[in-house]
């Protein structure tokens, strides 16, 4: 166990030593070794981090070059977001080839061992694949190899139905499927949330720590980060809707202005008076709406935010679960996640007509109309949700 730790430490510094990113990336994780965790090496989530698992008995038979391979592997696994993404796709043998196949393209092929899963593998065979183009894209093109009644698709067939790990073509290429068990389905949403976002926020502050050192980080990283703080652009016109859409209440702010006069104390500045929005925006949170919708929402909310108005966001699925002012720099703990009862928020809207400009309620529409509806309202509805005429107030859509 002594000699596993001491070389485990210097693949560690290799791999420090040629890819620093990887290296500090690597230094955040919790390491064990056990022989009936993982056959070979693998990451899995603990808590709301990660946790690296090697096989003594794997580790010895790698050469040192190939003990730092292994480590990046495994790191390309979290940074790709593999682990939490792992129930978005239903053949687990293919998807786990696919995401193979992806991240070994990151990593020189002398680092890795003989037997792992190449795209080379798939394009010798006939096949025409793109390099770099993502884990969906390499599922959906294995999907269609593994429908064709060839060689190929047969012994594709042969390794996501049966329980063997490796199929032997005939001309003695060697098909493998990795061994990833990272069913989340018994993690709650919330919690699938939260480790995404940790996650974010050590691949950025890595990032930031490679750059103090004057390193370089890895394209495929920068890309990654470069995305998740990526905004959409807004589906809907909300500053030229906000000009027109300005309710019974305002903020009133007052700003001193030097060159404006003070008619009635000339020797003070005068005051300019600004009205400034404030919108109640509404999420319905109940279980029909999914997460790609609460996307959508929270992305059109950063645009609201961007009108310069004050956005309090109100959480109700079949009663208000939370109220809170929106910040767009932290991430939204989402609650609720049952039923769907638009009448708590009216309700609540009706009691604080007089301290907001309008309800903006986000929803997909799965449920009946409120009663008593007052003040200005508008019904947001999701690019998937189902348009109708009854809700009060005015009505919109999300284009997709």
């Amino acid at each position: 166990m002594k000699d596993n730790i001491e070389s485990l430490a210097k693949a560690s510094k290799e791999l420090m030593l040629r890819e620093a990113y990887y290296g500090l990336l690597l230094m955040s994780l919790n390491k064990i070794w056990s022989q009936k965790k993982v056959p070979t090496a693998g990451v899995c989530i603990k808590g709301i981090n990660y946790e690296l698992a090697i096989n003594p008995d794997f580790w010895q038979t790698l050469s040192p070059i190939q003990k730092v391979g292994i480590l990046k592997h495994e790191l390309l696994h979290i940074a790709f977001f593999h682990l939490t993404d792992y129930n978005d796709l239903q053949d687990k043998k293919l998807l786990n080839i696919a995401m193979d196949i992806e991240i070994n393209q990151y990593i020189e092929r002398s680092w890795l061992p003989e037997n792992g899963c190449f795209i080379e593998t798939y394009i010798n065979q006939g096949y025409k694949l793109d390099y770099k183009a993502g884990t969906r894209y390499y599922y959906k093109e294995l999907s269609k190899i593994k429908n064709e009644d060839s060689e190929l698709g047969n012994a594709l067939k042969d390794l996501c139905e049966g329980n063997d790990n490796s199929v032997t073509l005939s001309d003695g290429t060697e098909i493998t499927a990795p061994e990833h068990e990272w069913d989340s389905e018994e993690i709650s949403e919330a919690t699938q949330r939260l480790i995404k976002s940790q996650t974010a926020h050590v691949l950025d502050q890595v990032a930031d720590q490679v750059k103090k050192m004057h390193g370089t980080v890895p394209g495929e990283i920068a890309s990654i980060i470069e995305k998740l703080k990526q905004i959409d652009p807004p589906k809907f016109d909300w500053k030229g809707y906000m000009r027109r859409f300005i309710g019974k209440s305002t903020r009133t702010y007052t700003k001193v202005s030097r060159r404006k006069f003070n008619k009635r104390l000339p020797d003070f500045p005068g005051l300019k008076f600004k009205k400034h929005k404030h919108v109640l925006a509404a999420i319905d949170t109940s279980a029909s709406v999914n997460t790609n919708e609460l996307k959508e929402f929270l992305n059109e909310l950063h645009h609201i935010k961007k009108t310069g108005s004050d956005v309090t966001i109100i959480q109700c699925d079949t009663a208000i679960s939370n109220i809170s002012k929106f910040n767009p720099r932290k991430d939204l703990e989402i609650h609720g996640r049952g039923g769907t009862d638009f009448q708590p928020v009216i309700d609540y809207y009706n009691e604080k007509l007089n301290e907001f400009s309008c309800l903006f309620y986000f929803t997909d529409g799965e449920c009946s109309a409120p009663e008593n509806a007052k003040g200005n309202i508008l019904w947001v509805l999701s690019s998937q949700g189902n348009a109708w005429d009854e809700l009060p107030g005015t009505t919109i859509k999300l284009e997709l």
